[in-house]
């Protein structure tokens, strides 16, 4: 958790660090500028992506309270293949697009890369980091976990060990996050899982808030409430799914979800208190957006497609039923549309 707290610092210092970079001409918000009528729906939109985002994170934490959100349930599975279209979505249609804008910005000139597409090199790069990184924990555990129990029974039993840890990793479907879920294994994934998802989720989340900060017309800030508002909403039902199958401590459960509340709000604050020198079209601003939210949309799509959909999908408990598979692609299904909807305002 260290980890968290250092790199959130570092992400909400990053705006700051670029305020004072001015180089193409900003349209000042189509001559609509009203600060302090401004000032008064950003105070709104501080509140309402607060509430939003808090009630999002805490609903899949109530499973102690109710049993149809218990993380074995059928309604708990339904919410978690709802949340991962959200955070699909949210990394195609919201993420990946802002990335390509910033990277592609008539305003940064003739840059180095040309015509590369940086923005879809970078989020590809992230995701394979992300494989890279996940692969390489669970490997140091499992080589850990085998070697404890080698010593436990002895060197004699060496094979039969052997036999056991590749049967218990692979056996479901060769794929080592098919690994119970109760199982240490499982559970050193989806706290992997929650923690890097969170890291995506909050680049994202920083960047959208200070943009919001940094808007002086209240005709672009008033759609923004009501979508960023239902956006922190969903995406926090995706992450609150995520840290309840990771079966945290009570502390950590409340750093994380406090995180994820806060960023947005603060990047909001950010944004208004360099509003006077921050200009979203600088070239140092743009670049640094761009690089960040293509980070963000590639591990967001990765741990959609890989950690949640794939996962989920081949759980026995899926795969046996018609009825769930019904429930889970419909949930899916719309995840992904109620996201890409918001991207019409947000």
């Amino acid at each position: 958790m260290n980890f968290l707290w250092v790199f959130l610092l570092l992400l909400l210092l990053l705006p700051i660090s670029i305020s004072a970079d001015c180089t193409c001409d900003d349209s000042n918000n189509d001559g609509d500028v009203n600060k302090s009528q401004a000032l008064k729906f950003k105070l709104i939109a501080v509140v309402s992506i607060l509430v939003a985002g808090a009630v999002g994170v805490c609903v899949p934490l109530l499973g102690k309270m109710f049993d149809s959100l218990r993380p074995e349930s059928n309604g708990f599975l339904t919410i978690k293949f709802f949340a991962a279209g959200v955070i699909l979505a949210t990394g195609f249609v919201h993420v990946f697009p802002d990335a390509n804008e910033s990277l592609e910005n008539p305003c940064l000139g003739e840059k180095s890369w040309g015509d590369f597409p940086l923005a879809n090199f970078i989020a590809m790069v992230s995701a394979v980091v992300v494989m890279m990184v996940e692969t390489a924990v669970m490997s140091l555990f499992n080589r850990w976990h085998y070697n404890n129990n080698l010593a436990e029974h002895g060197g004699g039993d060496e094979e039969k060990h052997q036999n056991h840890v590749h049967v218990h990793t692979h056996a479901s479907n060769g794929h080592a996050h098919a690994a119970s879920d109760g199982s240490p294994e499982g559970l050193l994934r989806h706290r992997i899982l929650s923690q890097v998802l969170e890291v995506g989720i909050l680049i994202h989340s920083v960047i959208i808030g200070v943009s919001l900060g940094v808007s002086v017309s209240p005709k672009t800030i008033k759609p923004l409430i009501i979508a960023l508002s239902f956006h922190q909403l969903f995406e926090g039902m995706g992450l609150g799914t995520c840290i309840t199958e990771a079966k945290f401590n009570i502390r950590t459960i409340a750093t994380m979800s406090i995180f994820f509340s806060l960023t947005t709000p603060i990047g909001i604050a950010i944004g208004f208190g360099i509003s006077n020198t921050y200009d979203e079209n600088g070239q140092t601003a743009l670049i640094v957006q761009g690089v960040l939210n293509a980070a963000s949309a590639g591990i967001l799509i990765y741990m959609a497609l890989v950690d949640l959909l794939a996962a989920d999908f081949m759980k026995s408990k899926v795969q046996t039923s018609p009825k769930l598979q019904m429930m889970a692609c419909i949930a899916l299904l719309l995840g992904l549309g109620c996201m890409s909807l918001l991207a019409k305002w947000a």
